[in-house]
């Protein structure tokens, strides 16, 4: 599979998909904890329930991801490791990603690694990813307002608040915050988010997710 050769590297940190025994790695490090348990950081709980239900929950989510490849739907969950070690998982995903070049990001980092500035470092490595060696026009990522460290990240990358809606939660309504980064703003960024980082295998990602064909000629009539 394309998918297992493609590497991002920045200094310290190496983005890939996990081979099994990285991913029962960041499972168990996800049943370490990822959140305040008093908080509830997900759409869906994922992170509830007993260390076997986080070990399975990671690892299903794994399996699924493999699959999604298809050109029209396709997503990429990275393991983040810093210095060899597990610290987290960054997404990126997409639907119809060779019409719209729009796709979302989404993460977790293990909770004895928060703090330290690694969210934000992964993130950007995502942005990289997307806009360097995928041809993305936009990335949009989205936070829960009582998920400030997550919000956080995005306005220090430079995205622009893109709106917010009301959702439900754990059966609780709460307001998520959307936040997009267009392809001029992510080439205006600044001298400081400007890193070195290293992409290795995207020409057979980019050729699995069909990015590199001529697109279509419209139907005869369509302006």
């Amino acid at each position: 599979m394309p998918t297992f050769g493609l590497r991002i590297r920045w200094d310290d940190l190496e983005l890939h998909l996990p081979d099994d025994a990285e991913a029962l790695a960041l499972a168990d490090l996800a049943a370490d904890g990822v959140h305040d348990p008093e908080v509830a950081s997900f759409s869906w709980p994922w992170t509830r329930g007993t260390r076997q239900d986080v070990v399975r929950h990671v690892l299903a989510h794994q399996w699924k991801n493999r699959a999604r490849t298809a050109a029209d739907d396709w997503t990429l969950s990275l393991a983040v490791f810093r210095s060899g070690e597990i610290v987290g998982e960054q997404q990126i995903s997409a639907k119809n990603f060779q019409v719209t070049r729009s796709g979302l990001t989404g993460s977790w980092l293990g909770l004895r690694h928060h703090g330290q500035g690694i969210g934000t470092r992964m993130r950007l490595v995502a942005l990289h990813l997307a806009f360097e060696g995928l041809d993305a026009a936009e990335m949009v990522s989205e936070a829960y307002e009582d998920n400030p460290a997550s919000n956080a990240v995005s306005r220090r990358l430079g995205y622009t608040a893109n709106g917010s809606r009301i959702t439900a939660r754990e059966e609780r309504s709460v307001i998520e915050n959307s936040y997009r980064m267009t392809r001029a703003v992510w080439d205006a960024r600044s001298v400081g988010l400007r890193a070195e980082i290293a992409l290795e295998g995207v020409s057979s990602v980019r050729q699995l997710f069909g990015i590199d064909q001529p697109k279509r000629p419209a139907p005869e009539g369509d302006t």
